[in-house]
């Protein structure tokens, strides 16, 4: 069945998958239609093909599986498209003068004639062309989205394609829809692979085969961070997610040879395997090795640092150092490169302190860096000087001219020392763009804790730094008198011990419940966010409490906990504005986090003298809350920690999470407050004696631990973790020196 009618109002959308229920006009009847549709304008005009189904619920709908959407023609619905919010930079007077002087002619100027718009009171020149760029980018989103759906794309997806690509989607996916695992989060093989067979690709396809072995390859690299694999293993795995048989193996071969010959891949002999690299990791560690080898061996101009200057330090700040903590302060002045590590309480932001000192008087200019804006926030704080993410002293330039840092090799930094803290969190990639922007002779102090979670992103680059001996490092182990009296700093190395942490201890900052059942778990941790807590510590709030778990699944898992302590914390209110997704709901006031890198996501920062300064780029772990949403426009705006404003599309919000509760790996260089743990079963790999060491110390005032001792006791004494297979080490003791090839 066919109907055609134009839309007089969009009732709800689901901008996850496109779920859409619309109000038409048929005529003189008015007429519910759903279905999963392109972004609407109000005014717009459909046919559809379908059905008229009865809701229980909402009662007799018409049901649409194909859609083509044509453009309004009289004078009231262009207005009232005009005006919808979906075209940029016209509202309801701006669309009232457009119509009231072109009339019927009004889309059809906009297209093919906008510099006629100027003619129209408050358009200028330049805002005609916007109208007009904004115009033709709908039409053509909604076309490709159209013409995406034939092969079973989902409208989210669909709108993050047309995002990417713009008008050259269509003819990216025809070409090669393989390249979409790559370029657009949340599509992995299998969704390219239907997308592939519908466009008539071969199974046994060479374009296939090699976009199979590459995503192996990747999928090693972000889910156990190894910058390689050995071969045999990828070859098991290609087949398996190729669905070929071993009959098939020599196809994979002759792919894997192609892709070498190519330089995207590369084989490598590691620990007497043969294995197989991404030649941009490999590159890259390789980088890493001789960067730092050229930083430790160039001569420094200037020797500083001497045990008077120690002790000046000592008086200014009447504190006696341990002798290992004035070695670590030497040993940054001194080196090229060193690496300071320790755990909580163990004095690190002490030592920083003193070589920013020593530094000072010496007169060099100094650059702190931190991995995430939390820990580049709490270096600031915590030393009183400038401190600033490696992103944004790299100048991150990822807009349509290029995707890199403004500052390389070509334009390094102006520094002469470079003090990176929370270096755990480094993966390959971002340390090697760090040490492109160093000079020669630029000191590099690396601060960090080795026990650590590992970085997300590819590399083990503090552990194979520390392990291949090549660098003076300096383990700080002593825990000093301003810590002892408390229980977090004291029973975490309890923990990287390996030893019982204390639970029955009477404390005031680290506290133990019993309660087991999921449920039970649920409950208590919302009770405490959002009354216990906030009551215990006077000058605690709820927005101060964090809540760290393991996993994402399950009833205490981070996913459903979030949903229970937004509904207590920041429920539903006629007053504010909320987007309901298919799993989540958006509600202004919710705390949330970005959980992808953006590097071209655009954002202005107001500062205490009301001025503004723009920049691009939000990163993954970046925090803040839901300032507004604007539904008129389809645009949610998030006020960052840091003073950053960023705005977000509807089909962008994948890119952000509820982040009352978070996972423990997005809690890593984040310090919080208070934080609250729920200890339940789960993977051995994944309950060990890292990941809660890593959740106790990002507690600053206040730990709370919830779950079964015997869960507590099972991850204090698994040691074992996913091992990273890594080339940076191999580089660094390389007898080649610096030659390296």
């Amino acid at each position: 069945m066919k109907l055609s009618g134009n839309i007089e109002n969009i009732i709800y959308r689901n901008s996850e998958n496109g779920y859409t229920v619309v109000e038409l006009v048929c005529g003189l009847q008015k007429i519910i239609a759903t279905g999963k549709f392109p972004i609407l304008g109000i005014g717009e005009s459909l046919e559809l093909e379908g059905e008229f189904k009865i809701n229980k619920v909402y009662g007799e709908q018409f049901v649409a599986e194909n859609i083509k959407i044509n453009k309004p023609t009289d004078i009231q619905t262009i207005e009232k498209y005009l005006s919808s919010g979906l075209i940029r930079g016209v509202g309801e007077v701006t669309s009232k003068n457009i119509v009231k002087m072109f009339g019927k002619d009004t889309l059809t100027v906009i297209e093919e004639h906008p510099e006629w718009l100027s003619k129209v009171r408050g358009i200028s020149i330049n805002k005609a062309m916007e109208i007009h760029a904004s115009y033709k980018d709908i039409r053509k989103m909604q076309e490709s989205i159209m013409f995406m759906q034939k092969y079973d794309i989902s409208i989210g997806a669909a709108l993050k394609i047309y995002e990417k690509y713009k008008q050259r989607s269509e003819e990216v996916l025809m070409q090669n829809p393989y390249i979409l695992v790559q370029d657009i989060d949340g599509i992995g093989f299998k969704t390219a692979d239907k997308i592939a067979m519908k466009l008539g690709i071969s199974r046994d396809s060479e374009v296939r085969i090699k976009a199979g072995i590459i995503y192996v390859i990747n999928e090693i690299a972000e889910k156990q961070g190894s910058t390689l694999a050995e071969l045999e293993s990828i070859k098991s795995e290609a087949l398996a997610i190729l669905e070929l048989s071993e009959e098939d193996l020599s196809l994979i071969e002759s792919a894997i040879t192609d892709l070498e010959i190519s330089g995207i891949v590369k084989k490598v002999i590691h620990n007497d395997s043969e294995t197989l690299a991404i030649s941009k990791y490999y590159s890259m560690e390789k980088f890493i090795a001789r960067k730092l080898a050229s930083l430790s061996e160039s001569s420094v101009t200037a020797k500083l640092g001497s045990e008077k200057e120690v002790e000046q330090y000592e008086v200014l700040n009447k504190i006696m150092l341990h002798e290992n903590q004035k070695k670590a302060i030497l040993a940054g002045v001194s080196e090229g490169v060193v690496v300071i590590t320790g755990g909580p309480g163990t004095g690190k932001t002490t030592i920083i302190k003193g070589i920013l000192k020593i530094f000072k008087n010496a007169k060099l200019k100094v650059m702190l860096m931190a991995p995430t804006g939390r820990a580049a926030k709490r270096l600031e704080e915590q030393t009183g000087e400038q401190a600033s993410t490696i992103h944004r002293a790299l100048e991150a330039n990822f807009g349509r001219e290029g995707r890199g840092f403004l500052k390389n090799e070509n334009n390094p930094l102006e520094a002469d020392a470079v003090i990176v803290d929370e270096v755990s969190m480094l993966d390959v990639q971002l340390m090697s763009s760090l040490l492109k922007a160093l000079n020669f002779g630029t000191r590099l102090i690396l601060v960090g804790d080795k026990d650590q979670l590992p970085s997300v992103g590819a590399g083990n680059v503090l552990a194979d730094i520390i392990s291949s001996e090549k660098f003076r490092v300096v383990e700080l182990t002593q825990i000093f008198r301003q810590s002892e009296d408390s229980m977090i700093v004291v029973n975490a190395h309890k923990i990287n011990n390996s030893e019982m942490p204390d639970l029955k201890a009477k404390s005031s900052d680290f506290f133990y419940s019993a309660t087991s059942d999921p449920q039970a778990v649920a409950s208590e941790i919302v009770s405490l966010v959002s009354e216990r807590m906030p009551n215990y510590f006077k000058d605690i709030t709820s927005a101060d409490i964090e809540v760290i778990a393991p996993m994402k699944a399950g009833i205490a898992g981070v996913d459903n906990l979030n949903t229970l302590i937004q509904q207590e914390l920041n429920p539903a209110r006629d007053y504010k504005n909320e987007i309901v997704l298919q799993k989540r709901i958006f509600r202004e006031g919710d705390k949330v986090m970005q959980i992808t890198n953006n590097y071209d996501r655009e954002w202005e920062k107001i500062n205490s003298h009301g001025y503004a300064s723009f920049g691009v780029g939000v990163f993954n772990g970046d925090m803040g809350y839901i300032e507004a949403i604007k539904k008129d426009i389809n645009e949610l705006y998030v006020l960052f920690d840091d003073g950053r404003r960023a705005c977000y599309s509807y089909a962008e919000l994948d890119e952000i999470v509820l982040s009352y509760a978070i996972t423990i790996h997005k809690s890593q260089g984040s310090e919080f407050p208070v934080v609250i743990i729920p200890v339940m079963g789960g993977s051995p790999l994944l309950m060990n004696k890292n990941l809660l060491y890593t959740a106790v110390t990002r507690a600053k005032k206040a730990v709370v631990i919830i779950g079964k001792q015997t869960n507590v006791y099972y991850m204090v004494m698994n040691k074992s973790s996913a091992v990273r297979n890594t080339m940076l080490k191999q580089f660094l003791n390389e007898d080649s020196g610096l030659n390296f090839d």
